[in-house]
């Protein structure tokens, strides 16, 4: 039996009262002595424990070993997610609780740091001697891992190591075990007939709890109306208080006012009988202070606070708790509705408009043959190849890349080459002009030309040139040339205006005393076959179309400078190091013998054109997704800094998610009153995919649960509660958090295991979803999406996508169908290509509804906030204050310019006893066969390899580029494993758009620590194995091939696409 859910509407006015009136005189006294009433109350519902799951608190923890005295066990049961029990290096490691006495334990969550266990076994035990296994995990992918319907019987409980994942120990964040039967999943309620009234106070009739800290501190001080008093638990995770109103009583609204001894994570949980509970709220993130929910919706008799997780070291304590019934001013309404609007077909398909002139132009040819390459910088806090560890060629100095005791690879953390140095947004940008005659007809010594177009004052020089690969010294940094000064005799060079278009700013291209002239290829010591100076010496020569030339600028301003630009942040930066061959241009570049010399990588890596970044040596995996193209233009590198501000703001406070940076007072106080983030890379971390769904009570507000109803006729609408999307976070009007009922968490999961064709097992899983709120009749959870190159697939033209879709399957049942979709600003058809049913069409739309629905934004796009629920009246509602049009569009820019990793297919020329960055461990025979297998299996029918964009875009660095997405853009059904019921246009529930494949070989490290990294429309796969399994449908040729593959070719195809 489950709690009351209303079923009818709620009684008259006059009835209502009368309830609330008994319920003020139920089964307890408020005025009785506390330690009386709680001992009466606790009497009568003892067995109202047994069916709630609570967590079982350690008295200790102990180990087989640590891997340092501040990662000891310890460290796992303390709440903080920062902290971490990290293992001795062996396989036989294990980790044991200590209860204090025998307890049942039926779930076990851990949360794995990157050093997990593939194989271990969970392990109980009444004397810490003798030990019977209760769970046995085999090909584990660490994470967040539940493991419910355990059976286990003893004081301690043991996770034993069997095999590691990496050549380090174990490593677990936290581990919790639980005891007893989860609430059961709620089940909203009717909304009542009359909500024109506010709610009113409703008295608890009593309270009771378990163990409190002492006889002053008992459950009714909490409901006491005394702000002085409180109630307070005994030390453990598990402890609660309930509150009794007498009879079963509508709640609209509940207050908790915390001492400073909160919860971190609890639930309410409400029941008739106080035995069987309900789910209300699940609280993951408490703040203590005061917490609010909104919109209970419930009939209850009984509504506990069960304590899952303390904040402090103490128990948990409350001032007081508040209660109100249903009213206008705690519960929602239903919102008039209609239906997402899609066109019937593709017959009046318009094109996106495309720009006759790009913004900026970035390369250019003069008549006389002189060729021009014009591209922006940014400032830098560091060098390209310098990492977290000091490397040096073995006897040149020393190598902190590998432990001398161990002989393993060291990490001591990233370098800070590819971050973001504090008001990077402002005056921190500038322009590079490259004026090269080699290619001019007679020219024997050619000459390049450099001039620097700023906004501020500049020391002179500053470019150094080719880099110093013959000194063994010359690891992170280190260059042969600074060029040639036109006037030697210059003390500063002024801001120039920067050029525009295809034209030089002078004659000659000397725009004055600060202007760079490189000569010659300069002399170096001549090298050995190990790289090393064999004592001879190469002379200078002239340059030759070819050559390779590392340009590395550098921003070096005075304080005069930038105090009176109104800039007190600093003065000195570093820029990128860029490759540029002469009489071609600038091409990204990876690290060659020796030590790392400059190479253009070739052509066949460029995942994203030749605006793909370099290979990454300074270990800034995280930022990967975060990089311009190679060859942004000079403005528009200013106009990527500015949108990636935009994208890194908070739309509430207007504050930035990195220090250092001044708040954006434009875009303060847009969010409305529900959302699920309040910034961009709440949801896209790092740019890349949200964090996927791992643990059982997860909120899922940093992905997106699309919801939809149906009318009489079986047409789907827009959910008239959440709208298109569920909002689950709200805030009051002065920024206080406020719990809605709306948010939607992982309830469990569906699993089933596939045996390969070599016999090993692996374990597929989905999420199932629980709604705090009415369940919907359509949902579909989808994961954000990475953000990197979706510029060039804006930039892809229609006709060569529509080209590939088929009018009957091929002999794999591979069709691909196109989406098509209105332009909301507009009402054009167009072509669907964004998103995961390929339901938008410009970065623009994508961009503005993102805002909408995700953070309760609105813009020029979507003006209103009832757009969110009806989209047919969009436009007749009205305009509410939003994102302005000047950065909507730099947001779009922003985009537009983020580019794509080059492909890692080559090994690196890394000195003899250097470590390579992991992800440059490279195989390239084992990466060539993957790619070979890719398109042998067909892979490559909807992942297609190779496209080319048109000439049209906005932006130079969109167009004419051969990129490699490994994507059709087209719908696929993929069977119903990975199907919902939400369609969007030709996409029924079951028809998925090719995911793009590159960059997808960074996905972990550029999740970081900000979550679990999954793959699929919902975060699903827990691993790229896992993905390539739950294909169905035209993708279960593909997959049926992949099972039978032996585990080398297995492991030849999993390694290209990492490679990726």
């Amino acid at each position: 039996m489950t709690s009351s859910s209303w079923q009818t509407a709620l009684p008259s006015t006059f009835a209502l009262a009368l309830t609330l009136a008994l319920a003020g005189c139920g089964s307890g006294d408020a005025g009785q002595p506390a330690q009386d009433s709680g001992t009466r109350l606790l009497a009568g519902s003892a067995a109202s424990t047994t069916g709630t799951e609570m967590p079982l608190t350690p008295v200790a923890a102990s180990a087989s070993a640590s891997e340092r005295g501040d990662l000891g066990p310890q460290a796992a049961i303390d709440h903080d997610g920062a902290t971490r029990w990290g293992s001795g290096f062996s396989d036989d490691q294990w980790l044991v609780l200590d209860f204090g006495s025998p307890q049942t334990i039926t779930r076990v969550h851990i949360d794995w740091e990157s050093a997990h266990a593939t194989e271990y076994a969970l392990q109980v035990s009444d004397d810490n001697s003798n030990w019977t296994t209760i769970k046995s995990v085999t090909n584990s992918q660490g994470g967040a891992e539940d493991w419910t319907g355990l059976q286990g019987q003893g004081r301690y409980l043991r996770l034993q190591g069997i095999k590691r994942s990496t050549q380090y120990g174990y490593s677990v964040f936290e581990i919790q075990a639980f005891t007893g039967t989860p609430a059961a999943a709620p089940a909203p309620a009717p909304l009542p007939a009359d909500l024109s009234q506010p709610g009113v106070v409703v008295k608890p009739a009593g309270a009771t709890s378990s163990t409190v800290e002492n006889k002053g501190m008992a459950a009714p001080m909490a409901i006491d109306g005394n702000p002085a008093t409180r109630w307070s638990s005994a030390r453990e995770d598990g402890a609660w208080i309930q509150f009794d109103f007498g009879v079963p009583t509508p709640l609209g609204y509940a207050r908790l006012v915390w001492e400073g001894a909160y919860g971190k994570a609890y639930k309410l949980l409400s029941s008739d009988d106080g035995r069987n509970w309900t789910e209300v709220r699940n609280v993951t993130n408490g703040h203590g202070g005061t917490e609010e929910f909104f919109n209970l919706g419930v009939q209850a008799h009984y509504l506990r606070l069960q304590g899952v997780a303390r904040a402090t070291a103490y128990g948990y304590s409350l001032f007081e708790a508040e209660f109100k019934s249903p009213g206008s001013d705690n519960t929602l309404s239903a919102n008039a509705t209609s239906s997402l609007p899609f066109p019937a077909n593709g017959s009046a398909m318009q094109p996106l408009p495309g720009a006759d002139q790009p913004l900026e132009t970035l390369q250019f040819t003069l008549a006389d043959g002189t060729l021009v390459t014009r591209f922006g910088a940014r400032g830098l806090a560091r060098h390209g190849r310098e990492r977290g560890e000091e490397w040096n060629e073995a006897g040149y100095g020393p190598n902190d890349t590998i432990d001398p005791a161990t002989g393993l690879p060291l990490d001591k953390g990233p370098g800070n080459y590819l971050t973001f140095v504090p008001q990077y947004f402002q005056n921190r940008t500038w322009g590079v002009e490259i004026i090269d005659n080699s290619r001019v007809a007679g020219v024997t010594k050619p000459t390049l030309v450099v001039n620097q177009y700023t906004t501020v004052d500049f020391l002179p020089g500053g470019v150094a040139f080719f880099r110093g690969f013959d000194r063994p010294g010359v690891t992170g940094y280190g260059w042969m040339s600074p060029g040639e000064l036109v006037d030697r005799n210059v003390t500063v060079c002024k801001p120039a205006v920067y050029p525009n278009g295809p034209h030089l700013s002078s004659p000659g291209g000397i725009n004055g005393a600060c202007t760079l002239r490189i000569k010659d290829y300069p002399g170096h010591d001549g090298l050995g076959a190990d790289g090393l100076p064999n004592g001879s010496y190469v002379p200078g020569r002239a340059l030759v179309a070819g050559d390779v030339v590392e340009v590395s600028p550098s921003m070096f301003s005075t304080r005069e400078a930038m105090n009176a630009a109104g800039d007190s942040g600093g003065i000195r930066y570093y820029s990128y190091e860029w490759a540029y061959v002469v009489g071609q241009g600038l091409r990204p570049w990876y690290g060659v013998q020796p030590r790392l010399n400059t190479q253009p990588l070739p052509e066949s890596t460029l995942s994203g054109g030749l605006g793909s970044v370099s290979y990454n040596y300074s270990d800034n995996a995280l930022f990967m997704f975060q990089q311009p193209h190679t060859h942004a233009g000079m403005r528009n590198m200013q106009r990527f800094v500015e949108g990636r501000r935009l994208v890194h703001s908070n739309f509430t406070s207007g504050a930035h998610n990195e220090p250092g940076n001044d708040p954006h007072p434009a875009i303060a106080g847009l969010q409305g009153a529900r959302f699920n983030q309040s910034a961009c890379i709440g949801c896209h971390v790092n740019n890349g995919r949200s964090p996927a769904p791992g643990a059982i009570g997860q909120r899922l507000d940093s992905m997106s649960v699309r919801t939809a109803a149906f009318d009489a006729n079986g047409r789907q609408l827009v959910h008239p509660v959440y709208g298109t999307t569920a909002q689950m976070n709200a805030a009051s009007s002065n920024g206080t958090p406020q719990d809605w009922g709306m948010a939607v968490r992982v309830a469990g999961f569906d699993s089933r295991s596939v045996t390969l064709a070599d016999g090993s097992s692996v374990e597929l899983r989905k999420p199932k979803l629980a709604f705090d709120g009415p369940v919907p009749a359509a949902w579909s959870l989808r994961a954000a999406q990475p953000m990197i190159g979706v510029g060039l697939l804006e930039a892809v033209p229609e006709a060569d996508i529509l080209a590939r879709v088929r009018t009957a399957a091929d002999a794999d049942g591979v069709k691909g169908t196109a989406n098509f979709v209105f332009d909301p600003e507009s009402g054009a058809v167009r072509l669907g290509r964004f998103g995961w049913k390929a339901a938008k069409a410009t970065l623009r739309d994508q961009a503005a509804a993102a805002l909408l629905t995700d953070m309760g934004v609105t813009s020029p796009v979507y003006p209103n906030r009832g757009c969110h629920f009806d989209p047919a009246g969009c436009a007749k509602s009205g305009t509410q204050r939003g994102i302005l049009e000047s950065d909507l569009q730099l947001i779009s820019h922003y985009l537009s310019l983020l580019a794509v990793p080059a492909q890692r297919s080559l090994a690196s020329g890394f000195p003899k006893g250097v470590a390579p960055l992991d992800e440059l461990k490279v195989e390239p025979q084992q990466v060539a066969a993957g790619a070979r297998l890719f398109t042998d299996m067909r892979c490559a029918a909807c992942h297609t390899v190779e496209m080319k964009t048109g000439p049209g875009h906005l932006f130079a660095e969109l167009r004419n580029q051969t990129i490699r997405p490994y994507t059709d853009l087209l719908l696929h059904d993929m069977g119903t494993g990975l199907a919902d019921n939400y369609a969007e246009g030709q996409a029924t529930g079951s028809m998925w758009r090719t995911a793009p494949l590159w960059g997808i070989g960074y996905t972990e490290k550029v999740m970081g620590n900000g979550g679990q990294a999954g793959y699929l429309h919902d975060g699903r796969a827990r691993s790229l194995t896992e993905a390539i399994l739950w294909h169905d449908g035209e993708g279960r040729a593909a997959r049926q091939r992949f099972a039978n593959l032996p585990k080398a070719e297995r492991d030849a195809l999993l390694a290209f696409l990492r490679s990726l």
